[in-house]
């Protein structure tokens, strides 16, 4: 560290101060977690164990269900134990750790959400070379540079925040670590610095929505000379995708691309994209999609022979 930290550890506000609120929330929480750790995970497990589901836009999908299982754990735990502790804390260490692996996770998803709408480009507009351009080594290829992306994201914003100087308060107004509420905590100008992270963060998901948002743009020019059915299957493919990324992508530019500071409405607007959003996630992909019904059928009717025998 380039600065001597007098503060060791940052106490939470989080999400109301009522005692009796918190244990709802509480139970709330605890449930829509659950919810996201067996809906995602259901996912990841249809598409490994169905044949039908052999084809890269399911390979991607399973890996966005794992990175959504992983993104959500970087914050819920924390607030769901939180909710029933008098004191919220967290130690620097751990705060900065939370940071790291949050932002990690949600650029590798966002690098994600662009490789798939790459995907749906590919198979829509060059059906006759889909088979050679996302072969298994190229998107194996691709699944590494999100998770390279999303790595090298992460360790650039942890970078500009470690090395400010914390000397105090150190309460922090949200119910997780996230880089502008800790921000307003240094005890020196921070405003290159705020310029920097909303620079580096606004950067990854402007170039990434761009990508998508020409993709689909492509996308739509060609499916006006297909027929109307042809239109119709094609469109099905991609709703799923335009609303995962419409429910991800919205709250984070609304977060991230602005100037570095915070309003009252952000802790709101951050349970909906790390723990709403991975909810609905699994509930999209599943029921837009009648490949993945089928599986989750299956995979349903070969769990209740097992239990038989």
């Amino acid at each position: 560290m380039g600065n001597t930290h007098n503060v060791t550890e940052f106490v939470f506000l989080g999400l109301s101060s009522n005692q009796d609120v918190q244990k709802v929330f509480f139970v709330l929480f605890l449930l829509l977690y659950i919810a996201v750790a067996l809906g995602n995970l259901l996912i990841v497990l249809i598409v490994m164990t169905s044949r039908r589901l052999g084809s890269p836009m399911y390979f991607f999908l399973s890996y966005l269900s794992f990175v959504e299982i992983c993104y959500s754990s970087t914050t819920a735990p924390k607030l769901i134990s939180d909710l029933l502790a008098e004191r919220k804390a967290i130690s620097l260490w751990g705060c900065m750790t939370q940071l790291f692996f949050m932002h990690f996770f949600g650029g590798t998803e966002i690098l994600l959400l662009t490789v798939m709408a790459y995907d749906r480009y590919v198979a829509i507009c060059r059906p006759l070379n889909y088979t050679i351009m996302m072969n298994r080594q190229v998107c194996a290829v691709l699944v590494g540079m999100a998770w390279v992306g999303g790595f090298v994201h992460s360790f650039a914003q942890i970078l500009l925040i470690f090395r400010l100087p914390f000397c105090g308060p150190n309460v922090i107004d949200h119910y997780f670590c996230d880089l502008l509420p800790v921000l307003k905590l240094a005890c020196s100008d921070t405003f290159l610095i705020g310029v920097l992270i909303v620079a580096n963060g606004g950067t990854l998901s402007v170039i990434s929505f761009g990508i998508i948002l020409a993709s689909y743009m492509v996308i739509l020019l060609h499916l006006r000379t297909r027929s109307s059915e042809g239109r119709s299957k094609a469109l099905s493919t991609c709703g799923s995708h335009i609303t995962v990324v419409t429910l991800f992508f919205g709250p984070c530019i609304f977060i991230y691309l602005r100037p570095s500071t915070t309003l009252s409405v952000d802790k709101t607007v951050a349970v909906f994209y790390t723990v709403i959003t991975p909810l609905l996630n699994p509930v999209i992909y599943s029921l837009r999609n009648a490949e993945v019904k089928k599986a989750m059928k299956k995979l349903w009717i070969r769990t209740m022979k097992l239990e038989e025998k």
